[in-house]
């Protein structure tokens, strides 16, 4: 059996990243998977441990990191977040291509940790916003953050998007048909490089 891809997909705060993968996971020619995150941060009412993350606590989190335990991590608002390395190695072992929405931050710790293991099966795909200025505009859209916050975004994705080139592929989001065909397409032409 041929072992599965790891695709990494990353982009700014706003920009519909599972909006345009999402759906995907229904097409049962990609064999696509959506890897599950570990936190350290606590259980909304509607989530599902092992389901929607891993909740742990911090000390454990960090031991996980100590152990060599996590293929990225991060810390946001005073909590860990972090991909098990062990989770997604089962699942590729398996054939299947694992997806996994992360902050550019963790897409740069596994790029380099793919290119130490001479890993050619992992992919990273960057969605940008057509611009910022069209970004702000579905921020300030979807109400849900005070102006500040979203200023905080607006410069957080200016950095995010300096990194843009060090991606295997970018994906404008300028209309989600679209960016979604992209996606389609630059997964199949991995799955049949990697036949």
């Amino acid at each position: 059996m041929k072992r599965g891809l790891l695709i990494v997909f990353s982009g700014p705060s706003g920009v519909g990243k599972k909006t345009v993968w999402y759906p995907l996971l229904k097409h049962k020619s990609l064999n696509l998977v959506f890897s599950i995150s570990m936190t350290t941060r606590k259980k909304r009412f509607n989530e599902v441990n092992k389901k929607d993350y891993y909740f742990v606590t911090k000390a454990a989190f960090k031991q996980a990191v100590k152990q060599g335990k996590m293929l990225e991590y991060a810390t946001y608002i005073n909590n860990y977040y972090g991909t098990p390395k062990a989770f997604v190695e089962q699942l590729r072992d398996q054939g299947k291509n694992v997806l996994l929405e992360i902050e550019p931050k963790g897409a740069m710790q596994i790029m380099a940790y793919a290119k130490k293991q001479h890993d050619q099966g992992v992919i990273t795909i960057f969605i940008s916003p057509p611009s910022l200025i069209a970004l702000e505009k579905r921020l300030l859209k979807r109400g849900t953050e005070p102006i500040q916050t979203i200023r905080h975004r607006i410069k957080q994705a200016k950095w995010e998007m300096s990194l843009q080139d060090k991606y295997d592929y970018v994906i404008i989001n300028d209309y989600i048909n679209k960016a979604r065909k992209h996606l389609v397409t630059i997964i199949k032409k991995e799955i049949s490089h990697n036949a």
